[in-house]
């Protein structure tokens, strides 16, 4: 019989995409990706501010122009408001930067039993709402309050109320609140610095404040200066503070903002109002992002 031989079958390989195509297709894939996100941010923040930006430009009369603009700006009320925002976050940032400072550094190298926990604390106090401290401040220096129940006792006459209703007790409960917003960034910079150059520095006969102005501020400076950019951006925005604590004429631009569009419904003057915090926090966020890239703060992991 005769073997009959015969041909393997050929195999085509597939030809692969041109590179041009893989990249288009590479794109479409991502702009798919990059889609969602960008229909929530114009759905939930996009369109609800252009909303605002448009009503701001209209009065109560459906009129279209600068009215409104003009009588919110030049009214005593939007500058009273204005200075008090601009003060109050001011002097916490600078209160936290102060005792943010003092206590990271107790912290990181005065070593004490309890700190592990104390830390702890200070991650959990981020997570409260910021009215929890106004309502304990009303606890401790509110008519009824500890303080003014001991100074009772004490005999010193009438009750100590008059902090609670100043500007200052808005200061000290946010510096009590952000204070951890700038405790954190130090721990982790304090965390960086090798113990040797304490040390060194130390047997070279440099006391407590010079270490601490030589070797410790340089390594600290990029934290601070990402921590107090953040702290200022949100004690600007500050809100549930200033309303619980109701200091007497205390008046920030978050707060005018509720009194005209839910007190006096004046929706077209709590839009301008609104209009310029959000331009100041936007101002302020770009400084913020601009210090936090170029102190290397970034780079170091030190503020997400």
């Amino acid at each position: 019989m005769t073997a009959t031989l015969t041909e393997p079958p050929i195999v085509t390989k597939p030809t692969p995409a041109p590179a041009r195509e893989r990249r288009g297709r590479g794109g479409a894939t991502r702009a798919l990706w990059v889609l969602p996100p960008l229909v929530l941010a114009a759905g939930f923040f996009l369109y609800p501010l252009a909303l605002v930006v448009k009503q701001s430009f209209v009065d109560k009369n459906e009129n279209v122009g600068l009215d409104v603009w003009r009588d919110v700006l030049n009214s005593p009320s939007f500058g009273d408001a204005l200075w008090n925002t601009v003060k109050i976050a001011v002097l916490s940032t600078l209160g936290c930067l102060v005792v943010g400072f003092f206590l990271a550094l107790v912290l990181s190298f005065v070593p004490f039993p309890g700190s592990r926990a104390v830390s702890r604390i200070v991650d959990t106090v981020l997570a409260f709402p910021s009215f929890l401290i106004a309502l304990a401040f009303t606890f401790l220096y509110g008519t009824a309050g500890v303080v003014n129940a001991a100074a009772d006792k004490l005999g010193l006459g009438e009750p100590l109320v008059g902090f609670l209703y100043s500007p200052w007790c808005v200061v000290l409960a946010e510096i009590t609140f952000y204070t951890p917003f700038v405790m954190r960034p130090l721990l982790a910079a304090f965390a960086l610095v090798p113990r040797e150059r304490l040390d060194v520095a130390a047997s070279l006969g440099a006391g407590p404040l010079r270490v601490i102005r030589q070797v410790l501020l340089p390594e600290a400076w990029p934290a601070l200066a990402a921590g107090g950019s953040l702290t200022l951006l949100l004690t600007l925005n500050e809100f549930g503070i200033v309303l619980f604590i109701g200091a007497k004429d205390v008046t920030t631009l978050p707060m005018l903002v509720h009194a005209k569009g839910a007190v006096t419904f004046d929706y077209p003057g709590a839009c301008v109002v609104a209009v310029v915090e959000v331009a100041l926090s936007l101002t302020l966020y770009t400084v913020y992002r601009f210090v936090f890239s170029r102190t290397g703060a970034g780079r170091a992991g030190l503020v997400a």
